[in-house]
């Protein structure tokens, strides 16, 4: 194998600094989130909810509070769109905006559609296989 020379990281956003959700469809979430819950104990947000966050601490500034989403949605949702993936992860990122360029520069599949919440910023891109990866630039609240 020949040995590669280091690409200059200066010249490079920071890219995914962690998981910022982890996102399946299923027939029956609320039927499915009742089980996570019993066998799992994994807590929805709110009575009815198939959402739930899990909470953590930066590990740079342990002040700040972080959270990883956890979330069945409808088998027929088009959030997923266009992947056909039953599944999406949603990644956190420090700068979206200058990574989405920079990705779309490197050949990457950059979808055009940009949200923006009190929570923070989310961009999507799609990988070479087909599935929908959603971007996530946090700031301020936590998402709801």
């Amino acid at each position: 194998m020949s040995k590669q020379r280091p690409k200059d990281h200066a010249s490079i956003p920071t890219r995914v600094t962690g998981i910022g959700g982890v996102f399946f469809k299923a027939k029956d979430p609320r039927k499915l989130m009742a089980c996570y819950r019993s066998h799992l104990g994994i807590e929805p947000e709110s009575e009815g909810s198939s959402t739930t966050m899990f909470q953590w601490r930066e590990k740079d500034d342990t002040k700040q509070v972080g959270y990883t989403v956890w979330s069945i949605f409808p088998q027929d949702t088009k959030y997923f769109d266009p992947s056909t993936a039953p599944f999406m992860i949603n990644f956190r990122v420090k700068d979206l905006d200058s990574l989405l360029d920079h990705l779309r520069r490197e050949g990457v599949k950059v979808d055009d559609k940009r949200e923006e919440y009190e929570y923070g910023k989310f961009g999507w891109i799609i990988d070479p296989e087909g599935n929908r990866i959603e971007l996530w630039e946090p700031k301020g609240k936590s998402p709801p």
